[in-house]
């Protein structure tokens, strides 16, 4: 069989197990369902193959804050960018914050005005900028959850074992689980007080792949134990979400929600242990504030006192000042699955991914992004 012969016959298999999957759905899916994916590449998974489109009715999908940099808060943005306006300074980032709108201008903008504002792909091409410019400070911007976090730990690893003194990190490294039950606190008080126009329901959650990678299936298991809600891990093919939502359908329908791990080709229940070390010799937790959910205790990572010398925050003095958004940008809300994209009055009018307001429509994750490339209203 030719190459071109096995990527037909793998795309032909992958369409009769969506439709399997759907057909299924259609069958079992008899009351209103709201079912939460909590990570941006299955945001943009969705959106692109159409998923939401050909679900049966009753039977939602809303997006969660799986998007590291959408739930930067200002206050950070803005430090990070008064960080690259230093001729000084190089800073190297992730190419996704490049144009994430601060007060006053965004990277890209700044790099325009001559700013030394660098895209990496990895934490390791920021070392090699510090190890052949030593007569300037390269900070890293650490944007990311459990993903990229243990990489950032390793290079701040390299950068002490070999005496560089001119890399430091910006740490904005936050966690997935304290962010759920922050979500789920949230809508339990809401309910209540029976705010309902202000509290996100949520049945069930598509739990995200990449993350688990990192932490495995445990630090998800309060999500059944404590709040009654079913959780599914999934893959990113449409086939994979699809099995994962029909697989939260019926745990919502016998009224025994579990935490199911579909995505074992990848995800142990363990996780990824030698990761975990890594964070846990080099950072401590932290309290971290997201956009739209404020301070959640425990979701950010510090660095330990002996790692401290690279934290640009504590190296620089820097003080994060706290930022009054006027912006009439529903981010936030969006990021909590209180409305969608196309209810902003910014959406795809004065918003949209030439011209930002919000992070929300930058980010190749963005619920904003995937929406405005995907879906039509």
């Amino acid at each position: 069989m030719s190459n071109r012969e096995g990527k037909i016959s793998t795309q032909r298999n992958e369409r009769e197990y969506f439709n399997l999957f759907l057909d299924k759905l259609y069958q079992i899916a008899n009351k209103p369902v709201k079912l939460m994916e909590v990570c941006g590449t299955h945001t943009m998974a969705i959106g692109k193959a159409g998923i939401r489109k050909v679900l049966p009715p009753g039977l939602e999908l809303i997006s969660g804050p799986g998007c590291p940099v959408c739930v930067t808060a200002d206050a950070d943005i803005d430090t990070f960018i008064e960080f690259a306006k230093d001729r000084q300074v190089v800073l190297a980032t992730y190419g996704d914050m490049m144009h994430v709108p601060g007060s006053n201008g965004s990277l890209a903008e700044l790099k325009a005005q001559g700013a030394d504002v660098r895209v990496v792909y990895s934490v390791l091409d920021a070392l090699d900028f510090a190890r052949a410019e030593t007569n300037r400070e390269v900070i890293f911007l650490g944007v990311g959850f459990e993903t990229t976090a243990p990489s950032t730990a390793y290079a701040v690893k390299i950068a002490r074992r070999g005496g560089l003194k001119n890399f430091s990190i910006y740490n904005l490294h936050k966690t997935i689980p304290e962010a759920l039950r922050a979500l789920l606190d949230d809508t339990a008080t809401k309910i209540d007080a029976l705010l309902d126009d202000t509290a996100t329901k949520i049945d069930g959650f598509i739990l995200p792949g990449h993350v688990s990678i990192i932490i495995g299936e445990k630090p998800y298991n309060f999500i059944a134990a404590e709040y009654g809600i079913a959780g599914a891990i999934a893959g990113f093919e449409p086939p994979q979400v699809m099995a994962g939502i029909l697989k939260l359908v019926r745990d919502i329908n016998k009224g025994r929600p579990t935490i199911s791990n579909l995505y074992q080709k990848v995800v142990c229940p363990e996780g990824n242990i030698h990761a975990q070390r890594l964070l846990d010799e080099v950072f401590i937790r932290t309290d971290a504030e997201w956009r739209g959910l404020g301070i959640i205790p425990g979701s950010g990572f510090r660095l330990k006192d002996e790692y401290k010398c690279f934290d640009a925050a504590v190296k620089f003095k820097i003080e994060r000042k706290a930022v009054n958004s006027s912006k009439s940008c529903r981010c936030g809300e969006i990021l909590k699955g209180l409305i969608k994209p196309n209810e902003c009055p910014l959406f795809k009018k004065s918003c949209t991914p030439e011209r930002p307001v919000g992070p929300c429509m930058v980010s190749s994750e963005g619920t904003c992004a995937a929406y405005y490339l995907y879906s039509s209203f």
